[in-house]
């Protein structure tokens, strides 16, 4: 039993004994159906993406797609035509239609990393998609229907962001129905020697090298680090 528990966490990505993490792969399978959105909600660094991946595959999407955007990584000039698509003619160059994000994620998930990165005026467009669900493509006569799992992620607390009117409130609810926290591996030590063996395994088979155990010096002094945030 605890073999196939461990395939299956490997599998998710989501290794780990803690509590913690016990809970959270609770809670993923808990919601893996669910049609609300989630905020995925830690530090940098603790797998929120991965968790994002989880909860996909572990539910009835598993097999649509799973489309990625990051929203601080893209200009706001550019941000609405990724996330909506255009048609041809929309603005000089766009001399053929485009799919954006939203639609190629039809039937499947949508990851909105760093939603707190998007700019103001775009969080009164995305809230409107949330609420209507459907598109409109630059340049588009007619809105699109779209079947869309989302899941955004942020690093920051999104009510600070309000109390400083960079973060609208509403939308804020709108991707606020299932909170997920991550915890941050300084708050699960006992973890580590389980990840620091596994990645040590699977950094030896990409190289191509025997299994090289970690010593019991260099696993106190893994536990012994402070793994603050950066």
């Amino acid at each position: 039993l605890r073999t196939s528990v461990a395939a299956r966490q490997e599998t998710l990505g989501l290794l780990g004994n803690n509590p913690a993490m016990v809970q959270l792969r609770e809670k993923i399978a808990m919601i893996a159906d669910a049609r609300g959105t989630v905020l995925l909600q830690g530090e940098s660094g603790t797998g929120k993406e991965v968790v994002a991946r989880a909860i996909h595959d572990s539910g009835s999407r598993r097999d649509g797609p799973f489309i990625r955007i990051n929203c601080a990584a893209i200009p706001e000039t550019l941000l609405e035509s990724e996330l909506f698509g255009y048609e041809r003619g929309a603005f000089t160059g766009a001399v053929s239609a485009r799919k954006g994000k939203f639609e190629l994620a039809d039937g499947g998930t949508l990851l909105l990393d760093e939603i707190s990165e998007m700019p103001y005026a775009m969080q009164a467009k995305l809230l409107r998609v949330l609420q209507e669900r459907e598109i409109m493509r630059l340049g588009a006569k007619y809105a699109t229907r779209t079947d869309v799992r989302i899941i955004a992620t942020t690093n920051r607390v999104l009510k600070d962001e309000i109390k400083a009117r960079s973060f609208r409130e509403d939308l804020y609810f709108r991707l606020n129905v299932i909170p997920l926290r991550i915890v941050p591996l300084r708050l699960r030590k006992d973890d580590i020697p389980l990840l620091a063996s596994h990645f040590c395994q699977v950094f030896c088979a990409e190289n191509s090298r025997p299994l090289l155990p970690i010593s019991e010096a260099a696993m106190r002094c893994l536990v012994a680090l402070d793994w603050q945030r950066m």
